[in-house]
């Protein structure tokens, strides 16, 4: 029988009947648990998504590590790793989650409305459909697109022009067909295949009526339209035109529930599906649209230095480089990591951010940026060193972009 369950970072699932324990875990049915298992070991040397261990009295584990979103497994089992933001429940995380995803570029969700969604009710996933709803809607408001498709076909009578080759190949015995070429103006075109392939995956994922009876009525609307056997190549056909801005985010979509690791690369088939993102990036993302809102200007993953320069060896990409004009530039980098007191601020980090000032000479200013949590003994940490100012900053996410984290430029 299928589960659905939502676990934040860093709680974890397990199978076996438990003794008593302080620690809350969340029981997975062991089909799914092993498939899950499968799904980790596959992976575990491109991407920690959940770590695997033991644990007293609840056997092997499996532990949500910086990664969120959701994964579903073959038997309709359905697993949501939220952000572990503070003391917040899981409601408030998911929508933090879904603010943060706006941020990200390249992706579809910086559109969507989270006042429609009364995402406090849904699962992850029907979240995700219904964006997807949402944005076709629009679309098949404005109107689907058709066009001039090139066919080929073996037909009793003339159209178009004949292929005199195809003709003496296929049609030296069946005289009386015509193996023709021509042109025919259609709906039938990649990219409503690609959206109809799109409906019908999703009818098989949703549980939710709403989306189901969306769904069906959208499947009217492409009735006429074929289906997509090979959407990875498909999608590699779409026109990008003027004519087709319409369908750019849609097919974003489509593209996110069809191709898979379109966010997360990952390997195997031992799960069903997966949509997952890195707390890194997404923290990174939020954060760059905070600075840019707050009138800076930012650019984003610097390139161009290096730590050996004359070998043009060791790139340094920092994560945030703030212009302040021809006079100096301030640099921060975003680190997603739990910190409490000054001894968990991590030395690596220190020297990482150091090597930024030695080679961006009109850097005075360095920033370590981290989020808060509840326990946090600190509010900022400030170190000079060769005329280099390093801070520490905390970014509290269950405030957004509300609040002024103490950042001078």
């Amino acid at each position: 029988m299928s589960q659905e369950i939502s676990l934040k970072e860093y709680d974890f699932l397990y199978f076996k009947e438990h003794t008593p324990h302080n620690e809350k875990g969340y029981f997975l049915n062991e089909k799914s648990f092993l498939e899950l298992e499968k799904f980790v070991l596959a992976n575990e040397e491109s991407a920690n998504y959940l770590k695997l261990s033991s644990k007293k009295g609840f056997g092997k584990i499996l532990r949500a590590q910086n990664y969120v979103g959701l994964i579903q497994t073959k038997d309709g089992t359905t697993i949501e790793i939220l952000p572990k933001i503070k003391n917040l429940s899981h409601k408030e995380s998911k929508n933090i989650l879904l603010k943060m995803l706006q941020t990200l570029k390249k992706s579809p969700f910086k559109h969507f409305n989270s006042a429609q969604l009364k995402s406090e009710k849904m699962p992850l996933l029907e979240i995700f459909i219904s964006m997807f709803l949402e944005e076709l809607s629009l679309l098949i408001r404005k109107g689907i697109r058709s066009d001039y498709i090139q066919k080929e076909e073996n037909l009793h009578y003339l159209k178009g022009k004949l292929s005199l080759s195809k003709q003496i190949k296929y049609n030296r015995v069946n005289q009386e067909r015509f193996y023709v070429e021509y042109e025919e103006f259609t709906s039938d075109r990649v990219e409503n295949r690609l959206i109809k392939t799109t409906l019908n995956y999703l009818y098989k994922k949703s549980r939710l009526n709403t989306n189901q009876q969306k769904i069906r009525e959208f499947l009217f609307v492409f009735d006429s339209i074929g289906v997509s056997h090979s959407p990875k190549n498909d999608f590699k056909k779409i026109q990008n035109t003027r004519e087709m801005q319409s369908y750019e985010n849609v097919l974003l979509y489509a593209k996110t529930f069809l191709v898979e690791n379109s966010f997360s690369p990952y390997k195997g088939s031992d799960v069903a599906f997966a949509l997952l993102f890195d707390m890194n990036r997404l923290f990174e993302s939020y954060l760059g649209v905070y600075l840019k809102r707050k009138g800076f200007n930012v650019r984003l993953q610097d390139r161009g230095k290096y730590l050996v320069e004359s070998h043009k060896k060791f790139a340094l990409r920092p994560d945030i480089v703030i212009n302040r004009g021809q006079e100096s530039e301030v640099i921060a980098d975003i680190k997603y990591k739990n910190i409490l007191n000054v001894k968990d601020i991590s030395q690596a980090d220190m020297y990482q951010l150091y090597a930024y000032g030695t080679k961006y000479k009109q850097t005075k200013q360095l920033y370590l940026i981290y989020p808060k949590n509840d326990t946090l003994e600190l509010e900022r940490v400030s170190y000079l060193e060769n005329e280099l100012h390093l801070n520490v900053l905390f970014f509290d996410l269950s405030l957004g972009f509300e609040q002024d984290i103490g950042l001078i430029v």
